[in-house]
């Protein structure tokens, strides 16, 4: 397809010459191939995971974005239900038409060069460099997947994925992208073999005979509809901290915790309960790494647990809260599987934000995308579709875990400036 230029630049502009154009699988999926997302994969319809990759005008230097688009096509004929489009059954369960529509291919040019922007260390400027758009609210027109190559001026470029969350968590987006490393590097994969031709759970209407109570780590929102984005009361942002090793250390001393995870999501739950009113969040949500989808394919496999406490967190030891999320979890998983079925899959809610929720990325290949040897210098990732409650993510702050780690936080814009300043006048993180 011929990209088609949508924007050109203005005075005050960092993205400029966008074009879009769509890539899709080189050869037919087949007649009428559905694909089925489970309960667990409804159950995180609403929320998005933006990802951004960097790399410097090296690893990309006389590579034409038809050279880019290539590898795409082959790499699509495995991953075909990402490039389908949302119907829904006569149960009005959501279901993936596998009818090779496409995935959105964004060009762009970016005013500074690599460096200078990466300087910046502004995570709200980041989502320039990946699309934020949204399912819906026409579904049927609506891709899953958006990729977004951006060049810098000075020769390097970001490779932006938008991946929503209903296909398979941040596990399953980070495999799915490290795949086309492998297609660039010569693997031709083989097309999966558990193809689904008929609907079973979409049409089914069959509910539950027990009774079950909404788990701790779900809202209900909506109805939304056909247009999967949940409205929050308030402006959401995003801001990143880098804690480094020597600090990660320091930080699970004083908590008495062997886990960089549960030390720093201590620190911040205390945080933010003395910059809100009242003795909270006393419960909040925990997202890790579970187990891989059988197959290799995509899907939500994530671990999701809550924490529920008593206690002022505010007035608490931070070794004890570290604790309690290291050993005093709700595994809500079932909980949530057996909501939306009982719901027949219809059931609008959110997971990142219905409580204060921490998302480990430990486990997540994210410099695993190879471009013929070259890795990408930086990786980040954002959550977009976040509740009120907000979000933390935490990454590896490079490729090597001992190098300490990024934190990305989501949460009501008038609450930034007051967590920067007590997470560095309490704990020297800034």
């Amino acid at each position: 397809m011929i990209p088609k230029l949508v924007s050109s630049k203005s005075e005050n502009s960092l993205i400029y010459n966008i074009k879009l154009s769509s890539v899709g699988p080189a050869r037919v999926t087949g007649q009428d191939v559905v694909y089925e997302p489970s309960n667990m994969d409804l159950a995180m319809k609403l929320h998005y995971l933006r990802g951004i990759y960097y790399f410097d005008s090296q690893a990309f230097k006389d590579v034409t974005v038809y050279k880019i688009k290539e590898p795409i096509f082959i790499w699509f004929n495995y991953f075909y239900m990402t490039n389908g489009r949302f119907r829904r059954a006569e149960s009005g369960r959501p279901y993936i038409k596998c009818n090779d529509c496409g995935a959105r291919f964004i060009e762009a040019q970016c005013d500074k060069t690599l460096e200078e922007w990466l300087e910046m260390k502004d995570a709200s400027l980041e989502k320039l460099l990946v699309s934020n758009q949204v399912l819906g609210p026409e579904l049927a027109f609506s891709p899953p997947i958006l990729i977004q190559h951006t060049k810098f001026k000075c020769g390097g470029i970001s490779l932006g994925l938008s991946w929503a969350h209903v296909l398979g968590d941040v596990f399953s987006a980070t495999e799915f992208w490290n795949h086309l490393g492998k297609v660039v590097g010569g693997y031709q994969p083989p097309r999966p073999l558990n193809l689904a031709y008929s609907l079973t759970k979409a049409n089914s209407t069959q509910t539950l005979q027990k009774i079950v109570e909404d788990p701790l780590s779900i809202k209900r929102v909506g109805p939304v509809e056909d247009h999967w984005i949940a409205n929050t009361s308030c402006k959401m942002e995003s801001f990143s901290i880098h804690v480094s090793a020597s600090k990660l250390g320091h930080l699970q001393s004083i908590t008495g915790i062997e886990g960089p995870f549960e030390s720093l999501c201590a620190i911040i739950w205390q945080s933010i309960s003395r910059i809100r009113d009242g003795p909270g969040p006393k419960v909040v949500t925990i997202c890790k790494k579970g187990e891989e989808k059988k197959g290799g394919l995509i899907g939500n496999t994530q671990v999701i647990v809550a924490v529920k406490v008593d206690c002022s967190i505010r007035e608490a030891n931070p070794s004890e809260l570290a604790r309690l999320i290291k050993n005093e979890i709700i595994d809500e998983r079932l909980k949530i599987d057996e909501a939306i079925e009982k719901e027949h899959g219809v059931l609008d809610v959110i997971v990142y934000g219905a409580n204060l929720t921490f998302v480990s990325l430990d486990g997540a290949d994210l410099y695993g995308f190879d471009w013929k040897g070259h890795k990408p210098k930086n990786v980040s990732y954002l959550i977009d579709g976040v509740g009120d409650a907000g979000t933390v993510f935490v990454l590896p702050d490079g490729s090597n875990n001992s190098q300490g780690r990024l934190v990305t936080m989501t949460l009501p814009e008038d609450e930034i400036m007051k967590l920067k300043n007590e997470l560095n006048n309490e704990w020297s993180i800034a």
